[in-house]
């Protein structure tokens, strides 16, 4: 936490000066219950910038000129929370032509990327999201050739879509190379991936990249954009997602980010809407627990077009026994068929808010 926005964790007994130090009864000491406190504190050998205080790196607040505790909570995709993760050292701190690209060492998560002041991966948890992503769609599959990913410059999904021996093309699009360069030079077990002679880079915007992709192409495309604020919102309205579902051959699958049940059910239920709306086959939500994320938690829309059903909840591609994967430390880290099939399973809350999972499914679907 940084500045006043740590003010009233304290717990009611320190508060009341019921307890002290030995510099002195003024001084009050935090028992343990209240250690989250001390991220006020300030830390003499700390490196600091815009996103980051004490030590410990927040969401950024805003440029205006309201309470600090009105601001700290003011960002518009997860209003009334923060994260904080604690701070080692600052490696990397440039403006793109897009966004600001922040990497900085941390105490617990190892090296974290941070986009506009967005956490997007860590070093302990990116397993989570980057095999899911991935693999949730091209395990439903049978010998996916083609595959398209829109974002993703971290090289992540590339190199978790590598794994599938069948794959032979993997166009990938990203608008800004900034993310790349980082990304090659502080996480290069990432962006091993775009190493791989099947992926082919596109830097430029995904939209017109669509535009002039032949119909019918891929027989996946994964969407790993960013948080649907600012110029990713064009990222999930339906006229994009009219652009993907054309790329897809029949019965070809999309996996797209589709952001927490915990905080977002009123986009979900949007994206779902949209989703039921353009693709014919089968429509899906999926998560999975990130726990640097906004909640913890992650989701995922996963779509077919019309054609050869496409049985989400049970994978009939499954890739746990990769030849060389431990000798070439390639091993998966999260993602089994077990975890597959439970990514699925959706809390009642999720059931109850997104009217559209309780509708009637379309054709091919099962929910």
């Amino acid at each position: 936490m940084e500045g006043d926005a740590g003010r009233g964790l304290e717990c009611q007994k320190t508060m009341d000066g019921k307890e002290s130090n030995a510099s002195g009864p003024d001084k009050a000491v935090l028992p343990s219950c209240c250690l989250k406190a001390r991220a006020c504190d300030p830390e003499p050998d700390a490196k600091s910038h815009s996103t980051v205080c004490s030590g410990w790196f927040s969401k950024p607040r805003s440029p205006s000129g309201e309470d600090d505790r009105v601001l700290y909570f003011n960002n518009p995709t997860w209003p009334g929370e923060a994260h904080s993760i604690k701070v080692e050292k600052i490696l990397f701190k440039e403006r793109s032509e897009y966004q600001e690209v922040l990497v900085f060492k941390s105490s617990s998560y190892g090296k974290v990327l941070v986009l506009d002041g967005i956490v997007q991966l860590t070093d302990k948890d990116e397993c989570a999201y980057q095999e899911m992503i991935a693999h949730l769609p091209l395990c439903s599959i049978k010998s996916p050739k083609n595959v398209l990913v829109v974002g993703g410059g971290d090289g992540g999904v590339l190199r978790e879509i590598s794994r599938h021996n069948s794959v032979e093309l993997i166009d990938i699009c990203e608008i800004d190379k900034m993310v790349i360069d980082v990304s090659k030079k502080f996480f290069p077990e990432l962006a091993v991936g775009f190493e791989d002679p099947r992926v082919k880079l596109h830097v430029g915007d995904a939209v017109e990249f669509l535009r002039h992709a032949p119909e019918g192409k891929y027989d996946a495309i994964i969407v790993d954009s960013s948080d649907p604020v600012g110029p990713a919102q064009e990222l999930v309205e339906k006229p994009f997602f009219e652009t993907l579902a054309r790329a897809l051959r029949p019965g070809g699958v999309l996996c797209n980010m589709a952001e927490s049940m915990w905080l977002h059910t009123h986009l979900i239920q949007d994206i779902i809407a949209i989703c039921r709306e353009t693709f014919k086959g089968s429509v899906h939500y999926a998560w999975t627990s990130v726990p640097t994320y906004p909640s913890g938690v992650i989701g995922f829309v996963l779509c077919s077009t019309e054609g050869p059903p496409v049985d989400f909840l049970n994978p009939i591609n499954p890739i746990e026994k990769l030849d060389g994967a431990l000798q070439y430390r390639r091993e998966l880290r999260f993602y089994n068929s077990e975890v597959h099939r439970a990514a699925f399973a959706l809390p009642s809350f999720v059931k109850r808010e997104v009217s559209c999972l309780r509708d009637v499914p379309p054709t091919n679907l099962v929910v």
